[in-house]
């Protein structure tokens, strides 16, 4: 199942505002951005692949999930990104051969259902509110509050989420901003008041310092 195409490109050319209004309002995240360079956020256009990625990658290393990601897709070598209905036929027996635990077979076979009957309406994502599509998400089996959010910023390219949750987010704004002590809630969202409503560029920019360049996802 796609995703709106114009939403899509709508989102991408509105980074190039986000950044400049980020510089302009906020000088520690000023300095952070300059050291980074353009930001890389892209839109995905297959949301129920991604949500099955999603779900693979919990609690593994990234090696280990891109490995077994990777042995999952080559079950279906006749279509470039697997539907629904391929990953709901396959035989649990199959899954789990590819490094899959009971548990995760579970959810992405829910995942597919969902996507089936329409308890995951990927057609129309594009027009439900951030904390809509969060409700939608979190419904379904394997599917928390942190992913759904990764979900919206690194596949939808919503452009106002803050994770506070996130654990390297947390991490990142402590370092930048001189912090004696780990971030509250309260205050990461005092801080991120001023980026509104492009918080979704500067975590990502924030998530960027920890290493020196771009992320695909932080940490839960």
């Amino acid at each position: 199942m796609k995703s709106s195409g114009s939403a899509h490109a709508g989102n991408a050319v509105s980074i190039g505002a986000a950044v400049r209004a980020l510089r302009r309002r906020d000088p520690v995240l000023r300095r952070v951005m300059q050291q980074i360079g353009p930001c890389q956020l892209r839109p995905q256009r297959h949301y129920f692949w991604a949500l099955a990625e999603a779900i693979v990658s919990q609690q593994l290393s990234v090696a280990a999930a891109a490995t077994i990601f990777k042995r999952l897709r080559q079950l279906y070598p006749d279509h470039r990104v697997p539907r629904p209905q391929d990953l709901l036929a396959t035989p649990a027996a199959r899954l789990r051969a590819v490094g899959l635990s009971r548990q995760k077979v579970v959810y992405l076979k829910e995942l597919a259902a969902a996507a089936l009957d329409g308890r995951l309406p990927a057609r129309r994502l594009h027009s439900l509110s951030d904390e809509e599509i969060i409700g939608t998400l979190t419904k379904l089996h394997g599917i928390g509050r942190w992913t759904a959010e990764m979900f919206l910023i690194f596949v939808m390219l919503r452009l106002d989420v803050f994770p506070v949750d996130d654990l390297g987010l947390q991490k990142a704004i402590q370092r930048a901003y001189q912090l004696r002590r780990h971030p509250s809630a309260t205050t990461m969202r005092r801080i991120a008041k001023r980026w509104e409503p492009y918080r979704t560029v500067a975590t990502w920019y924030l998530w960027a310092s920890r290493d020196g360049k771009g992320v695909i996802y932080g940490e839960g």
